[in-house]
């Protein structure tokens, strides 16, 4: 059987996708005041018009202290009129769009949104120089019912898939990670006890919203620390959700936006343009010992998690997204052969938001993202290339002399 075309139409669950690319979620930063603006619209509008056949909107919270920092977005009837806007916006241009809901768990910047943050366990916070506090059952219940209503919100506002976050230490791969889970009771221990908060919430939204809308899943293939999600556990936990049959598909992730961000990024590591940009308290938690390890440098390679994420394929029968490093026409041919559904990218369309269309049409074999990571840098205050900025500025008229 030969392999399917990635600029073909394919099923995602209930819904039907122009072709098997995805916009992965990335931090957009065009949110100041946690609402839907203009420029959130425009940035998603641009991948939309470019040929994706996925874009997903990232970040949105189920709770208040699950935000990653104030200005991100909470579901919820005051932000419903906002999203159903840039749903609207972007059917219009024939691609469909996904929301990246979730809860930050650790990764969560307490200072920043005035109400601690909660994890699997307490820890301390190098981005609020706070205690992050161990989730109580209450919360965990609470933060299940959110979820739900999450998802029912999101479904009305219009968006085609629903994506759980699960990976990135954030708070259900907080539970799933033993490194950061160090509680004495039923969701500890185990991987199943430490999979049960993923596995209850993925069974909750999909009871919800039953064949609406698509849900898939953002999981680990490797945390990269000591004590992180492994790829033998991302991989149960995966099999786990697979028997649940709660999730149409499943993004495959890696790395820790807690404790090693650029095992998912790859590349340069632009550390003093990373610190430079964030408030004064998260500067000094980037000088604890934690924070000094944040950001570690590994070199970029194209389709840097094939290998483990072939791990997955040939462990899973649900369909899956190959995320990492996708810039190629033949890479992304190569994921169809290798039995993948989907290919999901980031900063290369950040870079050229039509690069979907301009492979497609054959009129380039790749796109010109340089993985310097420079985007990095600028989530907070309008996620962007800055290498465009430069090559604008470069060519820009001359003042005229006076």
């Amino acid at each position: 059987m030969s392999a399917p075309d990635v600029f073909a139409p394919a099923r995602l669950g209930p819904v039907t996708l122009r072709n098997r690319t995805v916009k992965a979620a990335t931090f957009e930063g065009r949110t100041p005041e946690g609402l839907v603006t203009d420029g959130l619209i425009d940035y998603h509008l641009a991948v939309a018009r470019g040929g994706i056949g996925l874009t997903t909107v990232a970040y949105l919270s189920v709770a208040p202290e699950g935000r990653t920092h104030r200005e991100v977005i909470v579901v919820g009837e005051h932000s419903l009129g906002g999203l159903t806007r840039l749903t609207d916006a972007i059917h219009e241009t024939g691609a469909a769009v996904a929301a990246q809901v979730g809860h930050a768990g650790p990764v969560a910047n307490g200072r920043s949104n005035g109400v601690k943050a909660i994890a699997a366990s307490s820890m301390p916070s190098p981005l609020s120089m706070q205690m992050v506090k161990a989730a109580t059952e209450a919360d965990l219940t609470r933060v299940t019912k959110a979820y739900v209503a999450a998802a029912r919100t999101l479904v009305r506002a219009g968006f085609d898939v629903l994506e759980l976050h699960m990976a990135h230490s954030y708070l259900i791969s907080s539970f799933l990670a033993p490194g950061l889970n160090r509680r004495k009771d039923g969701w500890a221990g185990s991987l199943e006890n430490r999979a049960r908060l993923g596995r209850q919430v993925a069974r909750a939204v999909r009871d919800e919203v039953g064949d609406e809308v698509a849900v898939t899943a953002k999981v680990s293939l490797s945390d990269g620390f000591k004590g992180g999600v492994t790829t033998a556990d991302g991989l149960a936990f995966a099999q786990l959700l697979e028997q649940d049959g709660t999730v149409d598909a499943l993004q495959m992730s890696g790395g820790s936006s807690l404790m090693n961000p650029m095992y998912l990024f790859r590349g340069g590591a632009p550390v003093k343009e990373f610190a430079a940009s964030m408030p004064l308290p998260v500067r000094l938690g980037m000088r604890t010992p934690v924070g000094r390890s944040f950001m570690k440098t590994y070199p970029f390679e194209e389709a840097y998690f094939r290998d483990k994420a072939l791990q997955f394929r040939a462990g899973l029968s649900l369909p899956l997204m190959l995320l990492g490093g996708i810039n190629r026409r033949d890479t992304m041919e190569q994921a169809m052969a290798d039995g993948f559904d989907f290919v999901a990218m980031g900063r290369a369309v950040l870079r050229e938001p039509d690069l979907v269309n301009r492979l497609q049409s054959e009129r380039v074999e790749s796109g010109v993202c340089i993985h310097c990571n420079r985007c990095m840098p600028t989530i907070y205050s309008g996620t962007r290339c800055p290498i465009i900025d430069l090559e604008l500025a470069a060519h820009r008229d001359p003042l005229p002399q006076i």
